[in-house]
């Protein structure tokens, strides 16, 4: 063992702390011990080593091996060759020490994902020279460097996110003049962006301040930046856009205060991740978004664009575009208007579609179920299309959520919705969902950029937040419509759905009888419809249930009982406006309820006997009308008609007069 230079005990399983017999490898130079459960104290880590292999060790690498504890005050030893040191997603607590700073050959520092505390000062890295890679992010560090202080030569990484450094820009970052990777996010920055931090900058590759309280306006020369890697999120950074750096390729400026209009020429051929929403951004989507044909992600969410989608189908050069890569586009909150758009018929990768919120008018395209096969969540809600729900729209084998509410969508739901594979089946394989739906960006195997979808969902009555477990939603949401006829029966075999709301519409008939066999539905709103006949007892099936509403329909009958309808809030809501219901939780007693009346609920009755006596009426005031108008055109016929009723009267009176003296004569003899 003593001519062993390098200690690999990563993939091992490691149980407990490092075996004592360190003490012999006295000629160890590698240390690695990642992904193990160490289950030790760093403090008696650093005691095991052996002191012969103290001044010989190079390379310390414990990266999540669950170490816990603070790391030693002092070494008896120093580990003068040490030249990197990986400590990363572990346990540690208490201050970073002051030995740190004797490493004077260090290249690589690495104590990310911690539970480290306190100061770092001018005393912990004055004298690391040789210092290229320093990684403290996820800790409560304050850095309190002097402004004055003469920065490292050689740093070419600084990651220090959630570390502590504002209020105000540090402005030690002035000097570093090689970096390469910066990430200041989240550490309370509080102050106006100077013009010395755009030419420190520009030689950045990857860029991220989100998360900060940072004001001023970008750099109108932004373009001439070497970023690939912009994080700007979450700042209160105002201006306009300007024309991005060429070799971009990630952006997010979401939740600013940005103004304006859109770039005409965005410049970023490479671009593939574009997030700005929650701005103030106005205007049109200008035609310069069809030159992005490597961008895969939009999201241009809660602004205040407007007018009608572009129809970029063929770019300046005059030649057919073969297609865009986005996969992901959100227009959600803003004001545009128009039709559906058809530059939509280029973005054959489409999974994820979100219109909702807007002024989009017009019927819904048959050219979607072909064009548009892979999309997985369509969002079209409080818009103003109308029309039918297309046949085609059943293509769309892979949708999962679909969203049309508060539209003017009339007709039925088609039957062969049982063509959605994405509600009855679950998804053995969401990595394409996945990669949708987020955006990340690593740097040395070290994240710098996660993105994830922020996104609404109506279900159990309110609106709810999903960022990455909306992959796992599956919804149908068609309230608030102008939809008729039955539901369906096929409805029943979207067993994966989690929310079903058809309220607010015209639908009628009875509800599906197997309604029960949805087992993975949490909200089910039936209310504000003309549904009729009896509960279905199969909806106590439904085990996962936590918000219903029948009400306001012509439901009857007895309302069935079982464990899950007994532990809904407010079961008195849940029926009323149902008044042929009856027992628990209502008060009304089944048997003390009359019987129907036949076509009671739904008129047909009342309708019929209100139509036999309009008829009846109109046939008399029809005979009198021909009547009249007979006799007012034929005199003769008056004529006779008269001298009929006149001789009728003549004999009438004769007969009676002889009657009435017979029976007097009678009387009196």
């Amino acid at each position: 063992m003593t001519s062993m230079v390098e200690l690999d005990l990563s993939g091992n399983n490691i149980v407990g702390m490092i075996p004592s017999n360190m003490k012999n490898l006295c000629n160890l130079e590698i240390l690695s011990s990642s992904a193990n459960n160490i289950n030790g104290s760093i403090t008696e880590l650093f005691h095991r080593l052996p002191s012969c292999s103290r001044n010989k060790l190079q390379k310390l690498s414990l990266q999540n091996s669950n170490l816990t504890g603070s790391m030693p005050t002092t070494l008896v030893e120093p580990l003068r060759n040490l030249s990197w040191l990986n400590l990363a997603d572990n346990k540690l607590t208490g201050d970073v020490p002051q030995w740190i700073g004797e490493l004077t050959k260090l290249t690589t520092l690495i104590l990310a994902f911690n539970k480290l505390h306190g100061i770092i000062n001018e005393g912990h890295l004055s004298h690391l020279d040789m210092l290229e890679e320093l990684f403290l992010s996820d800790n409560t560090i304050a850095i309190t460097l002097s402004p004055t202080w003469i920065p490292l030569p050689s740093l070419r990484i600084i990651h220090l996110r959630s570390c502590q450094l504002g209020p105000k820009f540090p402005m030690w970052l002035r000097w570093q003049t090689h970096v390469v990777s910066l990430d200041v996010s989240n550490t309370s920055i509080s102050d106006m962006v100077p013009d010395w931090f755009w030419r420190a900058a520009s030689s950045v590759v990857y860029l991220n301040i989100r998360n900060n309280q940072i004001t001023g306006i970008l750099l109108s020369t932004m373009e001439f930046m070497r970023a690939e890697v912009m994080d700007f999120s979450s700042n209160q950074l105002g201006g306009s856009i300007p024309k991005l750096p060429i070799n971009i390729t990630y952006l997010d400026l979401s939740r600013n205060n940005l103004v304006g209009p859109l770039p005409l020429d965005f410049g970023a051929p490479r671009l593939r991740t574009l997030v700005l929403y929650d701005n103030i951004i106005s205007g049109a989507i200008p035609s310069s978004l069809c030159k992005l044909e490597s961008l895969r992600l939009l999201d241009l969410s809660r602004n205040n664009l407007n007018g009608s989608i572009t129809d970029c189908l063929v770019n300046e050069t005059g030649t057919n575009m073969t297609g865009l890569s986005i996969t992901n586009l959100s227009l959600r909150d803003n004001n545009l208007s128009g039709g559906f758009p058809s530059l939509l018929q280029k973005c054959p990768r489409l999974i994820v579609l979100d219109l909702g919120h807007n002024q989009f008018s017009g019927t819904l395209p048959a050219w979607m179920g072909e064009k548009l096969s892979s999309l997985s969540f369509l969002r079209l809600g409080s818009n103003m299309f109308y029309g039918d729900i297309p046949f085609e729209f059943t293509k769309l084998v892979n949708l999962q959520y679909l969203d049309l509410a508060y539209n003017n969508i009339s007709g039925t739901i088609p039957r062969s919705i049982v063509n959605w594979t994405g509600m009855t089946q679950t998804r053995d394989n969401t990595d394409d969902l996945q990669d949708a739906f987020t955006s990340w960006v690593l740097y040395d195997d070290n994240e710098l950029i996660d993105y994830s979808a922020n996104l609404t969902v109506l279900t159990k009555g309110q609106e709810r937040l999903y960022t990455g477990e909306i992959i796992y939603m599956v919804n149908l949401d068609l309230s608030c419509n102008s939809l008729t006829g039955e539901v369906p029966e096929e409805i029943v075999t979207l067993i994966e759905l989690k929310n079903l709301n058809l309220s607010w519409n015209n639908f009628n008939g009875k509800i599906p009888e197997n309604v029960g066999a949805l087992i993975q539905v949490e909200s089910l709103d039936l209310s504000r419809n003309s549904f009729s006949g009896e509960i279905p007892s199969s909806l106590s099936a439904l085990t996962s249930l936590s918000r219903l509403n029948l009400s306001y329909n012509n439901l009857r009958g007895k309302i069935p009982t079982g464990y899950q309808l007994q532990t809904l809030e407010d079961p008195a809501s849940i029926y009323i406006g149902n008044p042929g219901l009856c027992g628990p939780p209502l008060s009304v007693n089944c048997s003390s309820q009359p019987e129907p009346i036949p076509g009671e609920n739904h008129g047909d009755a009342s309708d019929d006997l209100v139509s036999f006596f309009l008829a009846m009426g109109s046939g008399y005031v029809m005979g009198l009308w021909v009547v009249f108008c007979t006799f007012l055109f034929k005199r003769r016929w008056r004529v006779w008609w008269y001298s009929l009723c006149d001789r009728l009267y003549d004999w009438v009176y004769v007969q009676v007069a002889v009657t009435w003296s017979s029976l007097r004569g009678k009387i009196n003899g």
